[in-house]
C-alpha cells in the first residue's frame, strides 16, 4: 500500500524490484510502494496558502534508478496548456512539473528537471549561492506525459549516474516537486512551503533519508560526432558572386566517466563548438563596454555552477576553438571542486577593459586555458578559492588570476558574500599585478529588504577567461523595497523601492552616479510591471553629463495561444558617448510569442533606438537603429522540429553629427533553416541551411556567406 508523508525533518525513501514501464500511466505494481506527497503548497499568488488544483507526487528509487510520478489533477483539461517547444524551453507560460533534487544534501545546489505533458524535457541548475537558475546545463533522464480525462500526468525515470551524491551510508537528499499551472493567474505549487522571508531557495528542499546500497557509480559516456559542412564566399569583395568551397568534414568525440560516486571526469578531442541557433542580435551602437553572449556548448557545463562567483571571472565563450580538452569535478567530504584544462586555437577577440570603456583585440591564435575552483561548506556558510590562467603561445603573454571567496549565511535573513582575485599579466596591453574586489550584503523579510554593495577593480585587473569589460573604478551601490500582498486582487504583488550607485576612478574622480525609484508590480496572467525613474549624470570626454530617464519593462501570458508579450522601454535624456555630448534616446522592444496550434510557434521581436543631440548648434538625430526578428518553429514530435529564423539589423546614422567617420548605413541580415532531431540532448542529428548578407551604405544586401551543414552525434552510455 502507499506510504503516505507529512512534511518532516527527514523522510525515508522506500526501495522498489518491481519494474517499472515509462508511458505516463502510474498504474505497475511498483508505483504502490512509493512515498506519496499528497500536502502541497501554492507560493506565488498566495503565502505558502491551499493550491487551487489537486497535485500527488510519487517517489521511490532501485538498483539504478530515481523514479518519480505526479497525477496533476485539473477541473477542465481542455485548459492545460501543453506546446510542442523544443528542448530547454518549458517555461512558466505553460503547464509543466519540475523535479528538484540536492543529492548532496547540502541545501545549497540542486538540479531541477522538467517536462511538460507532452514529455518535453527542460533542465537547469538552482544554486542559491548566486540566486540563479541556469538552463544552460543538460542531464541525462527520461521522461514520458499523458493528457487524461482528469488532468495529465508526467512520470521520470532519472539514472542514479546523473545525480553526483557523496559517499556517505544512508544518503540524504533534498527532493523538492514544483508544479506551474497558469491560468487567470500563474500558481506556483510546491512540495513543502518556501517562506517569503528566506534568502535561499533550495535549502528548504524536503529531506529523505533511508537511502542505501547505491551501485557502483562508475559510468561511462562516448560521444562522437561527426559533421560536415559546406559554405560559399564572395570571390573577391562583398557583393560579387559567391564560390562554393570544397565540403569540409570534421569529427570529434566527447567523453564523460565517473570513477567513483563523488567525480566525473570529462575530456574532449577536437570538440563541435558550433552554434545551431545565431545570438539575438543586440544593439551596440552607443555602448562603450564589450555585450555579453550566454555559453551554450556542453563541455563548459559540467559543475557550472562552481565558476559562479561575485566576479565574473570566468566565462567559458574566451574559449573559441579549443583542440582538446579535460576536466575533472568532484567533492570530498564537505568540498566541491572542478579543474578544466583546455589548449585554445584562439580566434575571436579579446576584452581589454577600461574604467570608461572596452576595446577588443585580435586573441593571439595559440593558448593553453586552466580553469579551477573549490569550495568548502561550513554549514549554511561557505569559503571559496578561483584560478584562471591563460598562457599564450609566441609574444601572446599570459593572464593569471587567484584569490579567495566566502558567502556567510548566519540565519535565513542575512547573507553577505565576497571575492577578492589579483591578476598578474604581461601582454601587448597591460603590464603587472592588480585586483578586484566584490562585496555584498543582503537582508530579507517578507515584508521588506534590502543590500548594500561594494566593488574595487584596479587599474591593471584583467581576467582574460571572465567577462570583465570595466577596471579601474570603485563603487558603492544599494537599494530595497517593501513588499505588499494583496488579498482577493488582480494584482499578486506590489513592491515600491529604489537604490542608488556611486562610481569614482582609482583616483578618485567620479565616473558615475544614479539614484533611481520606482515600483514592481505583478498580477493577473503572470503580468509584470516595472517602472524606474533615474536621475544621474556619467563621465566621458573629461567632464560629467546629466542623465534623467525612465525605464519601464511590461510582460504578460495573455492566452493558450497567445502565450508571451514583452514590452521594454527606457525614454529621456541620455549620453552620446561617441561625441561626449548630451542627447535624447528612445529604447524600446517587443517580443511576442503567438501558438496558432501546439505544434507550431512564431517568435517575433523588434527592438528601435534613436540618439538625437542636444547640442543648441547641431540638434537632430544621430542614429536610428533597429533590429527585426522572426523565430517560426513546427514541431512534428516531441524531439524532432523545423525552425526558420530571419534576422534584419539595421543603424542609419548622421554623418553630418559626428567629429569621425561614420558611414551612412550598416547592418546586416541572416536566414537559416533547421532541421533537428533529439533523442536526447547529446544524441542528436541537425541539418541546415545559412545565409548572411552585410548591408551597405547604399541599403544593398551583399552576399557574405551561405552554408549548408550536416551534423549527427551519438551518446553510449555504459
Amino acid at each position: 500500500m502507499h506510504v503516505a508523508l507529512a512534511l518532516a525533518a527527514l523522510l525515508s525513501l522506500p526501495r522498489t524490484n518491481a519494474p517499472v514501464t515509462l508511458d505516463g500511466e502510474l498504474t505497475e505494481e511498483a508505483w504502490k510502494s512509493a512515498a506519496v506527497i499528497d500536502q502541497f503548497y501554492e507560493y506565488s499568488r498566495s503565502d505558502n496558502g491551499p493550491p487551487p488544483v489537486p497535485t500527488i507526487a510519487y517517489v521511490m528509487y532501485d538498483d539504478h534508478n530515481l523514479y518519480v510520478g505526479v497525477d496533476c489533477r485539473d477541473p477542465d483539461p481542455s485548459k492545460i496548456r501543453a506546446p510542442y517547444v523544443d528542448r530547454d524551453q518549458v517555461f512558466g507560460d505553460a503547464d509543466n512539473v519540475g523535479v528538484l533534487i540536492d543529492a548532496r544534501g547540502e541545501g545549497k545546489v540542486a538540479i531541477q528537471l522538467r517536462t511538460n505533458p507532452r514529455g518535453i524535457q527542460g533542465d537547469a541548475v538552482d544554486n542559491d549561492s548566486t540566486g540563479s537558475e541556469d538552463f544552460s546545463p543538460d542531464f541525462f533522464y527520461d521522461t514520458a506525459a499523458k493528457i487524461t480525462a482528469t488532468g495529465w500526468v508526467a512520470e521520470y525515470r532519472i539514472p542514479l549516474s546523473t545525480l553526483r551524491y557523496t559517499n556517505d551510508e544512508p544518503q540524504t537528499w533534498g527532493i523538492m516537486i514544483v508544479r506551474n499551472w497558469p491560468r487567470d493567474f500563474r500558481y506556483v505549487v510546491s512540495s513543502n512551503p518556501l517562506p517569503r522571508n528566506s534568502n535561499c531557495f533550495v535549502c528548504h528542499l524536503m529531506k529523505f533519508t533511508g537511502i542505501t546500497d547505491l551501485p557502483s557509480p562508475q559510468h561511462l559516456i562516448l560521444a562522437p560526432y561527426v559533421s560536415a559542412q559546406q559554405s560559399a564566399r564572395p570571390r573577391e569583395e562583398l557583393g560579387s558572386p559567391l564560390e562554393t568551397r570544397d565540403v569540409e568534414n570534421d569529427a570529434g568525440l566527447d567523453v564523460k566517466w565517473s570513477p567513483v560516486s563523488a567525480v566525473t571526469l570529462d575530456a574532449t578531442l577536437n570538440p563541435d563548438f558550433s552554434q545551431i541557433e545565431a545570438d539575438v542580435a543586440q544593439i551596440a551602437a552607443n555602448q562603450r563596454f564589450a555585450l555579453f553572449y550566454p555559453e551554450k556548448r556542453p563541455f563548459f557545463l559540467e559543475g557550472s555552477d562552481l565558476l559562479q562567483t561575485e566576479v565574473d571571472a570566468v566565462y567559458t565563450r574566451t574559449i573559441g576553438a579549443p583542440r582538446w580538452g579535460a576536466r575533472g569535478t568532484g567533492q570530498h567530504d564537505r568540498t566541491s571542486w572542478t579543474l578544466l584544462v583546455t589548449e585554445d586555437r584562439g580566434g575571436g577577440s579579446l576584452i581589454i577593459p577600461g574604467p570608461l570603456g572596452s576595446d577588443l583585440v585580435a586573441k593571439p591564435d595559440d593558448s593553453l586555458n586552466v580553469i579551477g575552483r573549490a569550495r568548502h561548506e561550513i554549514g549554511r556558510s561557505a569559503i571559496g578559492m578561483l584560478l584562471t590562467v591563460r598562457e599564450s603561445d609566441g609574444d601572446g603573454g599570459h593572464n593569471r588570476v587567484l584569490g579567495p571567496d566566502f558567502e556567510w549565511r548566519p540565519n535565513e535573513r542575512n547573507v553577505l558574500i565576497g571575492q577578492l582575485l589579483v591578476s598578474d599579466t604581461s601582454d601587448l596591453y597591460t603590464e603587472g599585478t592588480s585586483h578586484a574586489l566584490d562585496v555584498d550584503y543582503n537582508y530579507t523579510t517578507k515584508a521588506y529588504d534590502f543590500g548594500i554593495g561594494f566593488e574595487d577593480y584596479g587599474d591593471a585587473f584583467r581576467a582574460d577567461n571572465g567577462f570583465v569589460p570595466q577596471v579601474g573604478y570603485r563603487e558603492l551601490a544599494g537599494g530595497g523595497g517593501y513588499n505588499i500582498y494583496p488579498k482577493d486582487s488582480t494584482l499578486v504583488q506590489i513592491r515600491p523601492n529604489g537604490g542608488f550607485a556611486y562610481v569614482t576612478s582609482s583616483d578618485g574622480d567620479e565616473i558615475h552616479q544614479d539614484v533611481n525609484f520606482g515600483a514592481f508590480l505583478s498580477g493577473k496572467r503572470n503580468s509584470v510591471v516595472h517602472a524606474y525613474l533615474h536621475y544621474g549624470e556619467e563621465r566621458t570626454g573629461g567632464k560629467l553629463i546629466d542623465q534623467t530617464y525612465l525605464e519601464t519593462i511590461f510582460s504578460i501570458d495573455p492566452s493558450k495561444r497567445w502565450s508571451k508579450f514583452v514590452v521594454n522601454g527606457r525614454f529621456g535624456e541620455d549620453i552620446d558617448f561617441a561625441n561626449a555630448t548630451s542627447a535624447r534616446s528612445i529604447v524600446a522592444s517587443v517580443s511576442t510569442i503567438l501558438r496558432p496550434t501546439p505544434k507550431l510557434q512564431a517568435e517575433l521581436r523588434w527592438s528601435h533606438e534613436r540618439l538625437d543631440a542636444r547640442e543648441t548648434t547641431n540638434d537632430g538625430r544621430l542614429y536610428t537603429a533597429g533590429v527585426q526578428r522572426l523565430k517560426m518553429t513546427y514541431s512534428f514530435t516531441s524531439k524532432s522540429l523545423l525552425r526558420v529564423i530571419g534576422q534584419y539589423v539595421e543603424t542609419d546614422f548622421e554623418p553630418q553629427r559626428y567629429s569621425f567617420p561614420v558611414p551612412d548605413k550598416a547592418g546586416s541580415f541572416l536566414a537559416s533553416v533547421l532541421y533537428s532531431y533529439k533523442l536526447n540532448w547529446q544524441t542528436v542529428l541537425f541539418v541546415g541551411y545559412g545565409d548572411d548578407r552585410i548591408l551597405d551604405e547604399h541599403a544593398d544586401l551583399l552576399k557574405a556567406n551561405r552554408t549548408l551543414f550536416a551534423k549527427i552525434s551519438y551518446a553510449w552510455q555504459m
